[in-house]
């Protein structure tokens, strides 16, 4: 019997080996007859069902590409290639289809197209002329659609160097198109804006870094000068990205597209197969390893083995509209050292730590400041917000909280009404006097950062207008909002939501609320403007992390005219140090902390004055 993925130790090739089979072994059985998809589920998408199978059936790719490209076999492949003669047949019953613009087997294409450029003589090779020719004239659909002006640009690109490859005819013009495109959304020290105008999330490095890596790789003698490119962008967002995760090998949780989970570091992957200088094979080896060790120790698998929808536990709440049984195995991407084979360097080579990272990282490309608490690892990025906004699944909880935490994750709303279901962690929530629906932070009209001081201007109705400054820090932060309104409001701001089960310690007062559980304390305080403090209990499944949470919460009720409402937000998420069943007090009365000395914060009757990490002295004025 194969031994549970969680006790694997994930330290060497062969430890690596082991985890894609124990991840691939399950799907065997959910395979169709004609092996062109994998039946892993009922829950829908935006897409039909014989399309999510179709991707179920492309994203195993990504991890069995690179197996055979470093030597080794599956016992999946006869399956897989009898799904592509079968899945590219016209005359077959488990044809994939003639395909439309913008279609998410454009997407699923990519992985065909990497596999004829890397292993043709494992995917080309097999099939007889007349099955090589269905292939191609499926997968050349892609040159007659529109792909989604993104990081989607790319999946034509592989494909075409896949042609280019088994010497086929293809589209050189849109290739060339494409490529200079991608231009367009780099922002510089090797940011990419997934789009123009687009958010810097994991589609940057699980995405356009990644797609650039493999061109870097597989036409580095073709086309030496955009290789060399690709690879020198790379170099400069790796020195930022390392920040983004956590010692104990968690990343941070920001952005969409976060069911696809240990994807978060197949940015890493692509580093070292496209063996990009400037961390060592160690210290990406060690990001790689930890994020995996990481990831498979939460409640990720189905009794069964298989992958499902969420985050670090079964959970269709956060999902995407795109997200069909089948699309967390865009995870195996991370796999992608397996095509370095055996006797490669960067096997030999002992896994690190992660490198020295500052206690604060302005990355000023992706509105955020990283900040890490050296003792813990504990790592929150603040967030000025973003000018522009999209139609995605839970965008305001996505990309517009005032924080985001690897300890805490952030917490998605189950639905409209009251806090309790918006479950506001990390933002300032407003609704008309009494009405109890609120709205948050969306879109904003300002965005700026100046050293760990970061602000924003936003409007959630157009006689109500928000100026929001955020002093980032750790465990302590401070907001403060001018609410400048036409109309009465009720106000909600949330501190970090704690996850909670059993043992409970919690402490209010008239100005605080905090609590403390297995996972940490959780805090805020009033300092002017507030009315009351309160623990919210969030609906189930709304937070990434934790299913069930606690959320501290100030209230005010505010008349038209203009108000200040300034708090302090309180977190650490290191585990309390008695059993959660014993625990009946807080570590320490957090409420009486000072945390304005601690970020040299002055609040007077008529002003504010921040001391910024970079020596800036900013007055706010209280008018």
């Amino acid at each position: 019997m194969m031994t549970r993925i969680s006790d694997n130790p994930l330290q060497t090739r062969e430890d690596l080996l082991a985890a894609l089979e124990q991840l691939t072994d399950p799907l065997r059985p959910l395979y169709s007859k004609g092996g062109a998809r994998l039946d892993i589920g009922r829950t829908g998408a935006s897409y039909p069902a014989a399309t999510a199978g179709m991707e179920g059936f492309s994203r195993v790719l990504w991890g069995l590409i690179p197996l055979l490209g470093g030597g080794g076999d599956s016992e999946l492949w006869p399956t897989v290639l009898d799904g592509i003669r079968h899945g590219t047949d016209p005359g077959h019953e488990e044809y994939w289809g003639e395909v439309r613009d913008y279609d998410q087997r454009l997407v699923e294409m990519a992985a065909f197209g990497f596999a004829l450029a890397a292993i043709p003589d494992q995917i080309w090779s097999p099939l007889a002329p007349q099955e090589q020719e269905h292939l191609y004239n499926w997968l050349n659909q892609i040159n007659s659609h529109p792909c989604y002006d993104c990081n989607w640009l790319f999946f034509n690109v592989l494909v075409n160097v896949g042609f280019r490859t088994i010497g086929r005819p293809y589209d050189e013009v849109q290739l060339e198109s494409n490529l200079e495109r991608m231009d367009a959304f780099y922002l510089g020290e090797g940011w990419y804006s997934d789009g123009v105008d687009g958010h810097c999330d994991y589609y940057g490095p699980f995405a356009i870094h990644y797609y650039s890596l493999l061109y870097a790789k597989l036409m580095g003698q073709e086309d030496p000068e955009r290789a060399r490119k690709f690879k020198e962008r790379a170099r400069l967002f790796a020195a930022e990205f390392v920040a983004w995760f956590a010692p104990d090998g968690s990343a941070l949780p920001y952005g969409r597209s976060l069911a696809y989970r240990f994807a978060q570091s197949a940015f890493w992957s692509a580093l070292a197969y496209a063996e990009v200088e400037g961390f060592s094979a160690g210290t990406v080896k060690g990001i790689i390893l930890r994020n995996l060790r990481w990831w498979f120790s939460q409640p990720i698998f189905d009794a069964a083995g298989v992958l499902t929808i969420g985050y670090t536990y079964p959970n269709l709440v956060m999902a995407e509209n795109y997200n069909a049984p089948g699309s967390p195995y865009w995870a195996l991407k991370t796999f992608l050292p397996l095509a370095l084979g055996a006797e490669h360097p960067f096997w030999r080579e002992q896994e690190l730590p992660l490198p020295e990272i500052p206690a604060v990282s302005v990355q000023k490309p992706a509105h955020l400041v990283l900040v890490r608490e050296p003792a813990s690892g504990h790592t929150a990025a603040f967030n000025s917000g973003h000018l522009s906004t999209n139609e995605h699944t839970h965008t305001s909880a996505k990309y517009e909280k005032f924080v985001y935490s690897t300890g805490f994750g952030f917490s998605v709303p189950r639905a409209e009404w009251g806090l309790s279901q918006g479950a506001f962690d990390s933002m300032l929530a407003l609704s008309e006097a009494g009405e109890h629906l609120y709205r948050v932070r969306r879109r904003n009209l300002e965005s700026e950062i100046l050293d760990n001081l970061l602000r924003s201007v936003w409007k959630p109705w157009a006689d109500v207008e928000v100026r929001t400054w955020v002093v980032a820090g750790l465990p302590w932060h401070i907001r403060v909002h001018r609410i400048e309104t036409g109309r009465a409001l009720d106000a909600a701001e949330g501190g970090f939501a704690l996850g909670q089960e059993t043992g409970l310690a919690q402490q209010l007062s008239g100005s605080g609320a905090a609590a403390a559980t297995a996972w940490g304390t959780s805090g805020i305080r009033g300092l002017t403007g507030y009315m009351r403090a309160e623990l919210i209990w969030p609906n189930a499944n709304t937070n990434l992390l934790r299913p069930r949470t606690v959320l501290p919460t100030l209230t005010a009720s505010l008349e038209p005219g203009i108000h200040w409402l300034v708090s302090a937000i309180y977190g650490d998420p290191s585990a309390v140090p008695v059993p959660s069943a014993q625990l009946t007090e807080l570590p320490g009365n957090i409420l009486e902390h000072d945390p304005l000395s601690l970020l040299n914060v002055t609040l007077d009757e008529d002003k504010i004055k921040v001391l910024t990490t970079g020596g800036a002295e900013v007055i706010i004025p209280l008018q």
